[in-house]
């Protein structure tokens, strides 16, 4: 059994309840930069103790990336917008918490259904990846603040990396430098979306840009 990936994954599952549960956007954003830290560390927890260049590379990029540059990003967007809270959210910060349990309940549920989960790297592998993308779903449906529904991007794609590690031995580092580079592109050009959003309307509730009128 692999305890350091267990534990990297029990924290990356305890991110995605402070994520349904807090209402401050740098405390969002923060949260988001320890599960970017987190998926770094993976590859390197799977490794065990032969860890090849290619895959120290790669873990290292996804953490500056993850951990620094995209939450960097973000904490100016909540700067400059003026925005510290989620004030109105869609579902209720603690109705959010009991649907993330109920989600991490139906993974592992899922998770006993799969053929190829006996051959994950851990048995939490497979029930982590779904409860965080459970997690950047919900965060892009039920909240309104454009800020967070960034933040559920990025979530859900954490999720789908976690989930490809469990059923993929290898993957070709030029597909996921690829995979990182579009993610850099779309965070920072939401990024730019969001602060002129917040410039033309005084706000970043996107909830609000279906009412506009021509």
């Amino acid at each position: 059994m692999n305890h350091i990936l267990d534990t990297l994954l029990v924290i990356l599952l305890l991110s995605c309840f402070l994520l349904l549960g807090t209402s401050r956007l740098a405390a969002a954003v923060r949260m988001t930069a320890v599960q970017g830290f987190m998926i770094g560390l993976l590859p390197l927890a799977i490794e065990g103790g032969e860890i090849r260049l290619r895959v120290a590379i790669l873990a290292a990029l996804i953490a500056v990336l993850k951990a620094g540059v995209f939450p960097w990003l973000l904490m100016r967007t909540v700067r400059s917008a003026g925005t510290t809270h989620e004030e109105r959210p869609l579902v209720g910060y603690g109705l959010s918490t009991l649907l993330g349990v109920a989600a991490v309940g139906a993974a592992f549920w899922l998770d006993s259904r799969l053929p190829f989960s006996a051959e994950a790297h851990s048995k939490l592998v497979v029930p982590v990846a779904f409860s965080v993308m459970a997690t950047g779903l919900f965060l892009m449906v039920a909240r309104r603040t454009a800020i967070c529904q960034v933040l559920g991007y990025l979530t859900l794609e954490n999720g789908i990396y976690i989930f490809g590690l469990a059923i993929v031995s290898g993957i070709p580092m030029l597909v996921e430098l690829g995979v990182l580079m579009d993610m850099f592109v779309a965070v920072f050009v939401m990024g730019i979306a969001i602060f002129r959003i917040s410039r033309e309307f005084d706000h970043i509730d996107a909830a609000q840009l279906t009412s506009l009128k021509g």
